[in-house]
């Protein structure tokens, strides 16, 4: 394999020539640059680019040799001192100034260890129509490539944000075209532009106790205060968001109505009322993240609230958790003169999306691929979660309850007062079993006793599996 040329500078009239040559190779090796083992250019070839004497190179590579930081070997070249330490590059030292107070750890990610068995929210990509994906990606390349390679808008590919408007027409109740649609790096960036766009320093937002947290830094990000309201089990409390109203002016609220994160009740039909009523009398704006909308299972559709007023919405969507979180595709839907301010402050970060993956999954949705996948998950997910209810029920109904979900992609599993979450979470860690972290989930200082048990990246054997090696860890606290 070919590889990068090791940039070196001399100087003439900076000294002998063989000596800084000498004194950059050390410094690269010792930096880290060079490693042991390395093989350095052949002295003709470093001479031309060096423009000096190939006998200067020579008398350079003889010195270094001598002091032990190169060795020649016949017929193959010179190279890096194999027995030399390896050296991390000087920056690893940290930068010489001071830097603000680092953003707190993100507590949902599980270990990097494939033995252990995490119950999160993430989907299962391995049903993910690899072929048809690649067939598309070829499609683009070969029909659309100069121009899907080039700059284009900013608001997503035409294709892409037709298809999505036409899915969120006709399964969710909005009444939007193409234009209404700005595509961006997964939902993650859409809620970054939000809170850049809309929110300033010291401009209240409001979010569920118990939530999302990665969305309520990318709002705060800008200087925004975070303002916690409580969750009960039909969602939101309303009454509390407008006693906070009345104490202070309410810039926006966010919420995620449809399976509220993370303990998947839906808000109910009279808050929904309640909360678009609300943001008329005080006007501030509803963020919805509608994150896992596709997968619900028991009872009628339950459409956005975007749905009923479009107005004072911002709605939030992704298609991470219907394909792969790795495909970074998430939308926006929101007044023109909102959108318009998404798109200014996305060019400030992001000049815009991956124009070949995007149409080439505009291109999946006019095959039909994402329509079909999303059927199949649906229907496994459905089982899954009645699967992960059945083993609560029978292993652990002395540590938990909980309410069947409607939908969704986890179980929100209420501990009892006898049971030390702490310890039990510890105990399953050492049986190989990942519990989210109840203090990942909450706005202010108190954890709830709760777990977020998310079932769709674990098959039927995996979650026998992790609920007998949970029930094994509580009994041995």
């Amino acid at each position: 394999m070919s590889d990068w040329t090791l940039e070196i500078a001399v100087r003439r009239g900076d000294g002998p020539l063989h000596r800084q040559l000498g004194a950059a190779l050390r410094h690269a090796i010792a930096d880290g640059r060079l490693l042991p083992g390395a093989r350095l250019l052949g002295t003709r070839a470093l001479a031309r680019r060096l423009g000096i004497h190939r006998n200067t190179v020579l008398r350079a590579f003889a010195d270094l040799t001598a002091d032990g930081w190169l060795e020649t070997v016949e017929s193959s070249g010179t190279f890096v001192a194999a027995d030399l330490p390896r050296r991390s590059p000087t920056a690893a030292a940290g930068p010489s100034y001071p830097l603000p107070p680092a953003p707190p750890p993100d507590d949902r990610r599980p270990p990097d260890d494939p033995d252990v068995l995490a119950f999160t929210s993430l989907p299962d990509v391995t049903g993910i129509p690899q072929a048809a994906w690649a067939r598309a990606w070829r499609r683009v390349l070969r029909l659309h490539g100069r121009r899907a390679l080039d700059y284009a808008d900013p608001r997503g590919a035409a294709g892409l944000r037709a298809a999505l408007a036409h899915m969120l027409a006709t399964t969710r109740g909005l009444g939007i075209g193409p234009d209404d649609v700005l595509v961006t790096r997964g939902s993650q960036m859409a809620l970054y532009l939000v809170g850049a766009a809309l929110l300033g320093p010291g401009d209240v937002v409001a979010v569920e106790r118990l939530g999302y947290a990665p969305a309520w830094r990318a709002l705060a990000a800008g200087g925004a205060r975070i303002a916690p309201v409580p969750v009960d089990r039909a969602g939101l409390d309303i009454d509390a968001l407008a006693a906070l109203c009345r104490r202070a002016p309410v810039r926006a609220v966010y919420v995620t109505p449809h399976h509220q994160y993370p303990t998947t009740v839906a808000l109910t039909p009279a808050r929904r009322l309640r909360l678009l009523d609300l943001a008329a009398e005080h006007r501030f704006a509803i963020i919805e993240d509608d994150y896992d909308h596709e997968f619900r299972f028991d009872g009628p559709p339950l459409f956005p609230l975007a749905s009923v007023d479009r107005r004072p919405v911002i709605y939030i969507g992704t298609l991470s958790k219907v394909l792969a979180p790795g495909l970074r595709t998430g939308f926006v839907v929101a007044p023109p003169p909102v959108l318009d301010r998404l798109v200014a402050c996305r060019l400030t970060i992001d000049r815009q999306g991956d124009g070949v993956g995007e149409r080439a999954l505009a291109e999946l949705f006019a095959d039909g691929e994402v329509q079909r996948h999303v059927q199949r998950m649906r229907r496994l997910y459905h089982r899954r979660r009645d699967h992960l209810a059945a083993l609560l029920s029978a292993h652990l109904a002395d540590a938990v309850d909980f309410d069947l979900p409607a939908g969704g992609m986890a179980i929100w599993a209420r501990v009892k007062p006898a049971v030390d979450l702490a310890r039990w979470s510890a105990a399953a860690l050492e049986r190989e079993v990942w519990l989210m972290a109840p203090a990942a989930m909450t706005a202010d200082a108190d954890p709830p006793p709760g777990l977020r048990l998310g079932y769709a990246r674990l098959d039927g054997e995996a979650l026998t599996r992790a609920v007998e090696a949970l029930a094994a860890a509580r009994a041995a606290i």
